[in-house]
């Protein structure tokens, strides 16, 4: 077996290249990624037992066809990820989300390989109460340039399923909590982990103390992913990944059991008109999988890590 994995040393791909030898002793395992964030760490002390191969490229440019021939799946996280961020960006955030998914689609369509995609449950943007995989194109309400550019990534990758046979699986995943070698700071629970433990006022945007949105831990964006490859699940349909909807309250309840002494600094954002909504995973629950995660531990394991570092 060969994986191919884009994207590879950030926060949710240091974290797969290290668990995949786990479940696939024998595959051949081909990390690309350009670097542009420099996290060559992701890279250091990988599995013995692993049989990796490392390319430096873009997915904007690179001849992904050589790279893709003989793969079996691609596991393509190759993102800017960053949504706030993103309005300063739109246009190469179009160019990366959009058009660099594109590219490795067309690569796995000529190579027979499958793909799967890790999109996001931003999509679902403004929504009241719960919501699911069955919410209708026109009421889906992303609410920045990158969860735009992952919802139009979205209907292309389903459009090449059905009408030109690309085996494919879309994830729309929580937002991701949880450690690993190549992790960033730019998301609600690690970013108030980060100020935490630096003893820092924790930034919550205005609106949002009592808004319940979807998080995902780590250790089941990695099950999923390995649990899709397991069972082919590729039919190029929409499954929702989260362990828990939460409150970012929910969330500072937690850090502050450990750190008593934080303080909350209230802060503008682009992203404050959304509601408060839960995300449902049932459909990928009845596949078969089981979520393990639990946001408490993740937050303890994340604050441990600080500390230790510090």
């Amino acid at each position: 077996m060969k994986l191919v994995v884009t994207g590879a040393l950030g926060h949710i791909g240091s974290r797969l290249i290290r668990e995949l030898p786990k479940t696939f002793p024998e595959a051949e395992i081909l990390l690309i990624d350009d670097l542009s964030t420099q996290r060559y760490c992701s890279l250091f002390d990988l599995p013995k037992d692993g049989r990796y191969q490392f390319i430096e490229a873009n997915v904007l440019t690179a001849d992904l066809r050589p790279l893709v021939a003989g793969a079996d799946v691609l596991i393509h996280l190759a993102a800017i990820t960053d949504a706030t961020g993103s309005f300063q960006i739109k246009d190469q955030v179009e160019e990366v989300n959009y058009r660099g998914t594109e590219s490795v689609a067309q690569a796995c369509l000529q190579a027979d390989c499958a793909l799967i995609f890790p999109s996001t449950t931003s999509v679902y943007g403004s929504q009241e109460q719960e919501v699911d995989e069955n919410c209708p194109i026109d009421e889906l309400r992303p609410q920045s340039p990158y969860a735009e550019a992952k919802l139009k990534a979205e209907q292309l990758l389903q459009r090449m399923g059905q009408k030109e046979g690309l085996r494919t699986a879309v994830c729309r995943f929580g937002t991701i909590f949880g450690t690993s070698v190549g992790m960033r700071f730019h998301t609600a629970v690690n970013k108030f982990c980060w100020q935490a433990v630096q003893g820092l006022p924790l930034t919550v945007w205005r609106s949002a103390l009592h808004q319940h949105r979807p998080y995902l831990d780590l250790g089941d964006a990695v099950a999923a992913t390995t649990f899709i490859i397991q069972g082919e699940q590729y039919d190029a349909r929409i499954y929702n990944v989260v362990t828990t909807n939460t409150s970012v309250k929910g969330i500072v309840d937690i850090i502050s059991a450990r750190l008593p002494e934080l303080e909350v600094e209230y802060v503008d954002s682009e992203i404050m008109n959304q509601l408060s909504y839960h995300v449902l995973s049932e459909r990928f629950r009845g596949l078969g999988f089981e979520y393990t995660g639990d946001l408490e531990r993740g937050i303890n394991a994340t604050i441990d890590l600080l500390k230790n570092g510090s």
